[in-house]
């Protein structure tokens, strides 16, 4: 089922959805990869602020390329989301509405998504030229000191994803392999 979702989320729009629903983000999301998940894990042990609210927002696991001429950001690909693994169960647990990335989460994170009422999308690897193209702006907005794993606020318009987990613990990556293995 093709979806058209404006972000951020609620909790109603992640519970209607399931895994398999392509869906086309437009709105605001926010990226950060390895290091700025360790610096707001961090700040959370040092009980300082985070950069960003994770209340329905969505972060997308993602580094840029620096963009070229004329344009917002250049290559916008995602990244693997199981090392952000350790850090994702306790940023659902603070509102955290939506993750994007690629490949398999933990039994934590699938738990916490469950227990939150979240979900995890995949965007597809590879393709962060094309995927660019659905990003109107980007703004770093903290820890820009790390480059490319900079946190930024990106706008997007029909940004296309694909749900991975549901709310409810569906998981696409087990069940396409259980049906292919049926009809194989």
């Amino acid at each position: 089922m093709d979806r058209h979702i404006t972000v951020p989320l609620t909790q109603e729009t992640t519970a209607s959805l399931r895994a398999g629903d392509y869906v086309y983000l437009t709105g605001t999301i926010y990226t950060a990869r390895d290091a700025a998940h360790k610096r707001m894990q961090e700040a959370l042990g040092e009980k300082r602020e985070l950069p960003i609210e994770m209340k329905d927002n969505v972060i997308y696991y993602m580094g840029p390329s620096p963009a070229r001429t004329g344009r917002s950001i250049g290559s916008a690909g995602p990244t693997t989301a199981s090392r952000m693994d350790k850090y994702a169960p306790g940023l659902l647990d603070m509102g955290l509405r939506g993750m994007i990335g690629k490949g398999k989460r933990s039994q934590a994170v699938k738990e916490a998504v469950i227990r939150n009422k979240a979900v995890y999308f995949a965007a597809v690897g590879g393709a962060g030229a094309l995927l660019s193209r659905a990003i109107v702006s980007s703004e770093v907005i903290a820890y820009d000191d790390l480059g490319t794993e900079a946190i930024r606020k990106l706008e997007v318009k029909d940004f296309p994803v694909i749900v991975v987990m549901d709310a409810d613990g569906n998981d696409l990556y087990e069940t396409a392999i259980q049906k292919y293995r049926k009809e194989y």
